[in-house]
Formats: C-alpha cells, structure tokens, sequence
C-alpha cells in the first residue's frame, strides 16, 4: 500500500535536538571522530526540497550528543510536539536526533503522546561534514512520512525504512542501516517519496502519564537496570539501596537472561529490594522475542521491552502514582 500526500498538507514542523546528524569532523574523510551536535536544524533543512504544497517551520529544541539526553529535553520535546501537533495546519512532526539514544526518546514520546498526527524521529551515522553524509536523504524521508496523508503515531525513519517506537532498537554500531525492529519487522519503507506501508500505522500512546507534557513542575523516579549475567551478584542491587538517601531508588530494571531468567544471587537481592517497595521489572536483553510469563513468578516482567525502554515505562508508571 502506497501512500500519497495530502493536498491539504500545509506545515512539517522540524525540530532539532543535536546528535550525529548535526555532527562537525575535521575532515570529510573522517565518520567517527565528530564533535555532534554542531549545525543547527535550519542549516541541516537547507537544500532539501519539502514535497509540493509542504512548507517546512524549523525550530531548535536542544542541541546534544544524544549520549547525553536529559529528561528535561524529554520534557521538552513532548511539549513542543504537543504544541504543534494542536495547530491545523500542521500536519506532523520530524524530530533530528541522535542515534544512541534514539530508540529511548521514541519510546518516550509514544508512551506520553497521544499523536493522531506522525511524529516522525530521523538521525545520521554520518556526521554533516561527511563525504556522502546520510542526514539529508533520512530528513527528506521523514517529512515524507510526516507529510503522508493518515499517517499518525510515533515512528522512527533510517535508511528508507519506517520503524514503530515501541519496535526499534538500535542493531549495528557503525553502518548505515543501523536499525530493526526484531520480529515485528518495519513499518514500510520511503521509496522515492512514497510510502509504501507493509503494516498498519501505530496508534498514539499518551496513556502512561501526562505531567511530562504539562506546565508543572516534575520530580523524575529514579529507576535503575542491573543486568543478570554469569557470576553476578546482589552487590549492586544492595549499593543502590544503600546509596539511595539522598535520591530515593524507585525502581529496578533486570536486564534478564532468556525468557526472564535471572542469576539467583541477583533475583535474592531483587526480590529484597520488592519487598522494601521498590518496583522491579524483568525485561530479556535477547534481540528478539518477549518474556513468556511463567506461573508463580514472583518479579513481573515487560513483556517484548528491552531493558531501556522497560526503565521508561516503569519510570512513567511511578510517575503517574
């Protein structure tokens, strides 16, 4: 199924928080020894030809090694689509963002947006200064997704392909084509301009917490992962808990083994730390797959969730307590 633009598509509002996309080497030689986080959106929109009928607003929300995101630019990045997905004439929202910390923010913004337009994150491998940069061909697919008539939800785009935000994850560390999204498979894929649409688009979130989109002041839950491994431990679980008097912990993510499983001196610790009234969480570090919940478990688990995106979920859950 192909989609084609709406001719009543009047705005793509562009908003730009850094990463690699925006990145500045010494050289056009150089892929990996970037400083990100360098041009500013409107410079990365120069050159790119909007689809007729689409004008583009840019506007600089941060500017981040995405490495380094914060949740006060979560905040305000939820804002500032809320604000312009409420306005008529805009027909979505493309976010510039880095790649490391992608698959988090996308997640975020599904989990606290209840987006019936497409909000649409797009990011680069290669920083702008590069001798055939990635950048502008992801922005130029993004605002097709975000300018295609009926699109919605939040979406990430790389490489020609549309990934949901509660799919994606980041697989590769270096090519182009960084991204999947495990057994679900992609969206579709921007071919040409067009959208060609292998499954349904996602439907907004926004149910998970609202404060992160309003005016008010939010105190964030601290939760923590801890990964299950060979040899592990409690040692760390009992340091959190040790060293939480200042900044309470609220809650664990166990980055499991398998199907949940978790090394029995690290579950000992972690079910301690339950019965002390921390939220604990099993999410499976597998690539692919879900946790397939077993009868008399004690530690609730996340489902298809990696670990990162448990830990939002989980955060947003304590949040709206």
């Amino acid at each position: 199924m192909v989609n084609s633009f709406s001719a009543e598509v009047q705005r793509v509002v562009v908003l730009g928080t850094g990463g690699t996309i925006a990145g500045k080497a010494a050289s056009s030689g150089d892929n990996i020894g970037y400083t990100a986080g360098q041009v500013g959106v409107a410079d990365l929109l120069g050159g790119i030809d909007a689809p007729t009928g689409v004008t583009l607003v840019a506007e600089q929300v941060a500017q981040v090694d995405s490495k380094d995101m914060s949740f006060e630019i979560w905040r305000q990045l939820a804002q500032r689509c809320a604000h312009w997905l409420a306005q008529p004439d805009v027909a979505g929202v493309v976010i510039t963002h880095g790649t490391d910390t992608l698959e988090e923010t996308a997640f975020f913004l599904h989990s606290v947006l209840a987006a019936a337009k497409p909000v649409v994150l797009t990011c680069a491998m290669r920083p702008a200064t590069a001798l055939a940069p990635d950048g502008p061909q992801n922005v130029r697919d993004a605002i097709s997704v975000a300018a295609t008539k009926g699109a919605q939800g939040v979406t990430v785009v790389c490489a020609g392909t549309v990934h949901s935000a509660v799919d994606i994850q980041k697989t590769h560390t270096y090519r182009l084509d960084a991204f999947g999204s495990g057994d679900a498979g992609p969206l579709g894929y921007v071919e040409e301009g067009d959208v060609r649409l292998v499954r349904s688009w996602p439907e907004g979130g926004g149910s998970q917490a609202s404060k992160p989109v309003g005016a008010g002041a939010v105190t964030w839950p601290r939760v923590e992962i801890v990964m299950s491994h060979a040899g592990a431990s409690g040692a760390v679980i009992d340091a959190l808990m040790s060293a939480a008097v200042l900044d309470p912990l609220r809650g664990l993510v166990l980055a499991t083994t398998g199907n949940g499983t978790v090394h029995h001196a690290l579950e000992e610790a972690a079910l301690k730390a339950q019965a002390a009234g921390i939220s604990v969480v099993r999410a499976t570090r597998c690539m692919s797959g879900r946790i397939l919940p077993k009868a008399g478990e004690q530690l609730r688990d996340a489902g298809a969730l990696t670990p990162v995106k448990a830990r939002i979920a989980l955060m947003l859950e304590l949040l709206g307590e």
